[in-house]
């Protein structure tokens, strides 16, 4: 069943563009992701969103996405209210509307 993760991020300013590079060509070999986005959701926010085979791919995964993030966490702003520096959710797509 297809699955989507989706992690929420505050960048530090003046470090988009090395936030953005670190993202350039990741996934390109981690099996069962279908697709993955970066959108800007505010002037220093960015959120992931990546579409995956199943939620068995996405987990399998997870120390990549770790690895990643460790190459770019110094660009990053804590969230606060505990967060740290992302604010990530994932799951079974449920409905799919088209």
């Amino acid at each position: 069943m297809t699955a989507f993760n989706v992690v929420r991020f505050k960048v530090k300013p003046g470090q988009e563009a090395a936030f953005l590079d670190a993202h350039r060509g990741v996934g390109a070999d981690w099996a069962g992701l279908r697709h993955a986005n970066i959108i800007r959701a505010g002037e220093d926010r960015f959120c992931i969103i990546a579409e995956w085979e199943s939620m068995e791919a996405l987990a399998a995964s997870r120390p990549q996405m770790i690895a990643t993030l460790d190459s770019f966490r110094q660009t990053l702003e804590d969230l606060d209210g505990g967060l740290g520096v992302t604010d990530p959710v994932a799951g079974p797509v449920v409905l799919s509307a088209k």
